[in-house]
């Protein structure tokens, strides 16, 4: 989806966390030569976070807390946040997800640039 919407605006950013799992536990440079070679991924992957508890990176802290149901604890990796042109967090896909529903959602949200 990033390569197909990403010339009309669409920023995907990946957060890489140990907190599931211990999925995780490589190096910043591990993870995104990994997802990079099996996956193609061609967004920007950031430092490894903690996405819950009393080390909440910022950024999780904002998507949790931009509305009361966002505000819940992140179950499992891969949890979809989709913010719009504003900085509105307006919606949550948990894992696993409807692939066609969140870039039906994308593409509403994208409309004409």
């Amino acid at each position: 989806m990033y390569g197909r919407y990403k010339d009309q605006g669409l920023v995907v950013m990946g957060f890489p966390s140990n907190q599931f799992g211990n999925q995780e536990p490589e190096d910043e440079a591990s993870i995104k030569k990994f997802v990079t070679e099996n996956f193609g991924v061609s967004f920007p992957m950031f430092s490894k976070v903690e996405v819950n508890g009393l080390n909440t990176h910022p950024v999780y802290e904002f998507l949790k807390g931009g509305s009361p149901q966002f505000g819940a604890e992140v179950e499992w990796n891969f949890v979809k946040f989709v913010v719009d042109r504003n900085g509105n967090v307006v919606r949550r896909f948990k894992s696993p997800f409807d692939r066609v529903e969140l870039e039906t959602e994308i593409e509403a949200l994208l409309g004409p640039y």
